[in-house]
């Protein structure tokens, strides 16, 4: 299976750098349907002329973004100088606490084709 997976230019640019393995999202019908060996195609927005493709190689599942952001260097998941507590104020501006205990969050490990 192929997912596309839209990104803002900055942190498409450390995907392309190879710094972030990790991305991080709400464990919704479309990411319970992932499985390793897929491949993610990173777009780099706004244009979505640029892509990444990486090929999934572990899947790890929480019941909230704050249980999973003990588990991982933040350069690993997001842009390096966010603090924890910055990226869970970012990822509450995409998804909502009951998404999050609906469906819990699922890091996906990958690496780059």
């Amino acid at each position: 299976m192929e997912m596309k997976v839209h990104l803002h230019s900055d942190v498409f640019e450390i995907v392309k750098s190879g710094v972030k393995d990790i991305e991080v999202r709400v464990n919704d019908e479309k990411r319970r349907k992932l499985r390793v060996g897929d491949t993610l195609v990173f777009l780099k927005r706004p244009l979505e002329d640029e892509e990444i493709r990486a090929k999934v190689v572990g899947l790890e599942y929480y019941d909230y973004f704050e249980n999973l952001v003990d588990n991982y260097d933040m350069k690993r998941i997001y842009l390096e100088d966010y603090t924890k507590e910055m990226y869970l104020e970012e990822m509450a501006r995409f998804y909502t606490l009951e998404e999050q205990e609906k469906d819990g969050v699922v890091a996906i490990l990958f690496e780059k084709e």
